[in-house]
């Protein structure tokens, strides 16, 4: 992520502060975790003191702040951000774009695909680029904005008011686990002014759930059911590679299941 401009409430003693609140730490619990004194962290949050590039990794790594969050906060500091200035990150954004096109081929004939912290389309295999053409949701490169807005995605999923409020939902949590991100913020309030979008994520919640939430697609007679699992990097101190899902479709039924079989032959 890249961090502009920071609002003037995201000054580092700010951050600091809201972050410690976040994890509900008080000023001595942070010092214990961050290996730095109360008093430096006193200091810190009321700006009497400026605080060093190791002294923010320890707090980063303390309140389990996420890649671009240090990112943040480093900034707000004046300091670079870290990701950028690692001498490792081509060879290892490398080894990783490898790994991930050798999932998504390996789950051909089903749809998989690699998506930002956005949704925004990265990397697909083969069946999801079928897929996309055959549903008319080829020409739109971020995946929410094909669903949310009015168009042959939307159109074609059945249950998309159920599948419009999980996914808002999904990207509420992306932005209250980085609250700097204001792209993800604006990406947000952009989809809940498409027509139809307020309404659904403002409906009540289910009696009685489905232990999982399958997309019902409806095209051409055939009725499709997929649910998804979605895979991030592990323990990435890199902001991109921290931005990386890897979402892959499976089939909720048989019928599904022979569909793709299909439209692979």
């Amino acid at each position: 992520m890249t961090i502009a401009e920071l609002q003037p409430l995201a000054r580092f003693p700010g951050l600091l502060k809201s972050w410690r609140k976040r994890r509900r730490l008080s000023q001595l619990d942070l010092s214990l975790e961050a290996g730095l004194s109360q008093r430096h962290i006193s200091f810190l949050e009321t700006g009497r003191s400026q605080p060093s590039r190791f002294a923010i990794s320890q707090l980063g790594e303390a309140l389990q702040m996420p890649a671009a969050e240090v990112d943040a906060m480093l900034m707000s500091a004046g300091f670079a951000a870290r990701s950028p200035d690692e001498k490792w990150s081509d060879a290892t954004r490398s080894a990783i774009n490898i790994s991930i096109s050798h999932i998504l081929k390996g789950h051909n004939p089903f749809p998989a695909l690699a998506v930002d912290r956005t949704w925004t389309l990265q990397n697909a295999n083969e069946a999801a680029m079928r897929f996309f053409s055959v549903i008319g949701g080829a020409g739109e490169p971020n995946l929410l904005r094909s669903i949310f807005k009015e168009g042959p995605v939307r159109s074609a999923i059945v249950n998309w008011a159920d599948i419009t409020k999980a996914l808002y939902r999904l990207l509420e949590l992306e932005v209250a686990r980085r609250p700097n991100d204001f792209e993800v913020q604006n990406l947000l309030d952009e989809l809940l002014s498409y027509p139809g979008v307020a309404e659904s994520v403002r409906q009540p919640a289910h009696e009685r759930p489905a232990p999982v939430l399958a997309i019902h697609f409806r095209m051409d007679g055939a009725d499709l059911h997929l649910f998804s699992l979605i895979a991030t990097v592990g323990m990435s101190a890199d902001a991109a590679i921290d931005d990386i899902r890897v979402e892959t479709l499976l089939p909720a039924d048989e019928k599904t299941r022979q569909w793709f079989l299909e439209l692979e032959s």
